[in-house]
């Protein structure tokens, strides 16, 4: 009995095992695919699954760039409209003095600045795809913070973050994709100051740390000259002979500006530059309210403050040229390595197909060999399965 049922079992055994393989082979040819679980081929399908989870993150490296390329073009386009209306602000200036169409109005100018001043404030607080393109890390603060009197600007302050917002692009690769504005729209490039009036006054041998336009008053109370860079405020008396590194001090004490007072020998006003310390909105706001003085500007204050505001125009277009530049050579370079990933990700995913896909003409022959052996099985599991009784005996 025993023997009899050890072959029941090999029998069945055997025709189980070739309809397991049928149903494999079937399904194989049925899905195109010579992998549907990881037991068809456990290899292979740890090749698969290594290789499909490299491809998710190639897709992510890859909406990673096209994020980063999308605020970097919204952040050159901001620029070249910031570039825009200091050039038109330049020209309007131009206008004042050089008598084109005949000249007009300093009203008019002042107004034309003021709205080249509201354009740049707007660029530089624009957004994308709901976040600020200058405010640095800090991607939900509006960067920039606008204080107005009667309805003109007078201050332009940043308060984004100082550190830029960087993103993975590739493995081991990390590129900026928000920019902080202090960086893109303030000049850090300090060089000595420079004196355009007629009192004598000059540049000391300190590190001054007032920035952009000052305008020092030079009074003489009938003693001494006295000095003033915060509209008289607080003065500075200058010793008899003057210093070559005399420290003013504004209003609140942490504004220091050293003169060399020693070749002072009249009072008046100083416009004092900075270069390389401009930033574009204080500049503007200067400029607009030095046009707008009461009882207006001489032909020879407005031609001086011309040939200083186009200097400083200049300098502040050719720091945003640099930031252009700079935008545009990351954007080039991120749209090569866009491509050099989608190529590697279509061979990954051409190589998880070959890896996958069915050899069909081998899957017949294979079908075909087994359908052959099953009927095998069967036809000897009718002739075991027909032995009776009596052929024991």
């Amino acid at each position: 009995m025993g023997t009899l049922n050890s072959l029941f079992g090999n029998v069945k055994y055997a025709i189980n095992l070739q309809m397991d393989e049928i149903f494999r082979l079937q399904e194989q040819v049925s899905s195109g695919s010579r992998i549907n679980r990881p037991s068809d081929d456990p290899s292979a399908a740890y090749r698969v699954l290594n290789m499909s989870s490299h491809g998710r993150s190639l897709d992510n490296y890859i909406d990673n760039i096209s994020l980063t390329s999308g605020s970097l073009e919204f952040m050159s386009t901001s620029i070249d409209n910031i570039k825009t209306a200091l050039a038109d602000a330049k020209q309007l200036l131009g206008e004042i003095t050089s008598g084109v169409g005949g000249g007009i109005g300093t009203n008019v100018t002042v107004e034309g600045i003021n709205d080249a001043l509201e354009r740049i404030v707007a660029a530089a607080n624009a957004e994308h795809t709901g976040k600020y393109l200058f405010g640095g890390s800090d991607t939900n603060t509006r960067p920039f913070e606008v204080t107005k009197s009667n309805g003109l600007i007078t201050s332009v302050t940043y308060q984004g973050s100082t550190t830029r917002r960087d993103v993975e692009i590739a493995s081991g690769i990390d590129v900026t994709a928000y920019y902080t504005g202090k960086e893109l729209f303030y000049n850090n490039e300090r060089t000595d100051p420079t004196f355009t009036g007629q009192t004598g006054a000059a540049a000391g041998t300190g590190t001054s740390n007032v920035t952009g336009d000052v305008t020092m008053i030079v009074t003489h109370d009938g003693s001494n000259y006295r000095i003033s860079i915060d509209d008289g405020v607080t003065e500075t008396v200058v010793p008899a002979g003057g210093s070559t590194n005399q420290a003013v001090y504004g209003a609140n004490g942490t504004e220091i500006l050293y003169v060399d007072t020693t070749g002072i020998n009249s009072t008046g006003t100083e416009w004092v530059q900075v270069p390389g310390t401009y930033n574009i909105f204080d500049t503007l706001i200067t400029l607009r309210d030095k046009l707008n003085t009461t009882g207006g500007l001489s032909t020879t204050e407005i031609e001086e403050l011309r040939y200083n505001a186009f200097e400083t125009i200049d300098e502040l277009n050719g720091m945003l040229i640099q930031k252009s530049v700079m935008i545009g050579a990351k954007i080039g370079f991120l749209d090569d390595l866009k491509g050099d990933i989608e190529t590697l990700k279509y061979n990954t995913e051409d190589e998880i197909t070959r890896a996958e896909e069915a050899d069909i003409a081998q899957l017949a022959i294979d079908l075909s060999r087994r359908e052959i052996l099953y009927e095998m099985s069967l036809s000897m599991a009718s002739k075991l399965l027909s032995i009776s009784l009596m052929d024991f005996l």
